[in-house]
């Protein structure tokens, strides 16, 4: 779950990162409010989940009422790249003398948390990697132990950060690795790191993703994604309990198991398709999560055929086939179905297809006939015999 720059911010301030004075508003006239009680300059900032707001306009200076307000009116409601602000962020305007970049991750190769310095904040970290590599410091911190002081010292020492404020950016640092551990983060980023005049390091930006499935773990958190620009298929799959992510394509993929699902992606891609969806349905899904499971597929209207890539074990064979005839039955659905079930009950399942006739349903007995099978339908081919 990505937070909004503020919602980043807050967490950063929790656990004593030093950020500047600011307020989330939704209206011109708070904006307007906001700037008086923060002090003149701010800045208003469009509050979304996508870069380039600097470049689309949505990030703009006031130095009076009269700007604050005008620039509120004209952020707000903006569409930056297909997302519409709705939120902005009035933050007292920092005084910079340096810039610099820090983030926590999860090296997954490495399998250790990894924490990444550079004095050339401001800029994508991938542009510093390429022409500027001697300026970035990776570093891998014992998961087990944490960031230890030391650590935190001598990380801005080899990335070369100014010597006064090497112990300002330790601080950050440790801060910033607590947000990523104590919170669940799988990203924790500061873009850039400040030093002011006064030789105060302060987070100016903030990008913080949170683990979806930690959540339950800090029920804080739950309410803070940016619902409103969140892809309404993919909200109504996690109240349901649905492991859902839209893609581009035009097959409708459902599978039961994450392993199964990016297996199935990969099988319809090589047979030259192009994958609508990733949906795992999970162990034990029930005739009842089957249906929404098809509901949610065709809420997509980009979809010409779907693809069901069901291996029995926890998740019976029969009650899929259950599932997809309830769902036949109130959804009535226009585009043609594949089917492959294979594994526990999966005699009963194709048995329970075959008996209830579903038009334009199809059986496959293995994944790549199913992923042909499904392809082919898409492009408004046949795929031999109905289910």
């Amino acid at each position: 779950m990505d937070l909004l720059e503020y919602q980043g911010k807050q967490l950063f301030a929790r656990h004593g990162l030093k950020v500047s004075p600011g307020e989330a508003v939704r209206t011109p006239e708070e904006a307007v409010r906001a700037a008086r009680a923060i002090g003149y300059p701010v800045v208003v900032k469009a509050q979304v989940l996508i870069g380039g707001r600097g470049k689309a306009g949505g990030v703009k200076l006031a130095a009076n009422e009269e700007e604050a307000r005008q620039h509120a009116e004209s952020i707000l409601g903006m569409d930056i790249r297909g997302h519409t602000v709705r939120t902005l962020w009035i933050e007292h305007a920092s005084d910079i003398a340096s810039e610099y970049y820090a983030s926590v991750l999860l090296d997954r190769s490495a399998k250790q948390p990894l924490v990444i310095f550079s004095v050339e904040g401001g800029v994508e970290i991938e542009q510093v990697a390429e022409q500027a590599p001697q300026k970035l410091v990776r570093h891998h911190v014992d998961s087990m132990a944490g960031l230890s002081r030391e650590e935190a010292v001598a990380i801005p020492t080899a990335g070369g950060a100014d010597g006064d404020v090497v112990q300002g950016v330790a601080d950050a640092l440790m801060a910033l690795y607590e947000v990523w551990d104590q919170e669940d983060a799988t990203l924790a980023e500061i873009n850039p790191l400040i030093v002011t005049p006064e030789r105060e390091v302060r987070a100016l930006d903030a990008k913080v993703s949170l683990d979806g499935n930690a959540l339950y773990r800090h029920p804080d958190n739950q309410l803070l994604s940016d619902r409103e620009n969140e892809d309404e298929i993919e909200r109504r799959a996690s109240e349901q309990g649905l492991q859902y992510v839209k893609l581009d394509g035009d097959i409708g993929v459902l599978g039961n198991g994450a392993g199964l699902v990016m297996s199935t992606l990969d099988v319809v891609a090589q047979a030259g398709g192009s994958p609508a969806n990733f949906l795992d349905a999970g162990g034990g899904s029930d005739a009842e999560k089957i249906k929404q499971a098809v509901a949610l597929i065709l809420a997509n209207d980009a979809v010409k055929a779907v693809l069901f890539n069901i291996f029995g074990g926890i998740t019976r064979c029969d009650e899929v086939a259950r599932g997809l005839i309830a769902a036949f039955r109130e959804i009535s659905p226009a585009v043609p179905f594949v089917v492959r079930l294979d594994g526990t009950n999966d005699v009963e399942g194709r048995r329970l297809l075959d008996e209830a006739a579903l038009p334009n349903v199809h059986a496959a007995r293995t994944m790549n006939e199913a992923a042909e099978m499904v392809v082919a339908l898409a492009a408004g081919g046949s795929a031999g015999t109905p289910a």
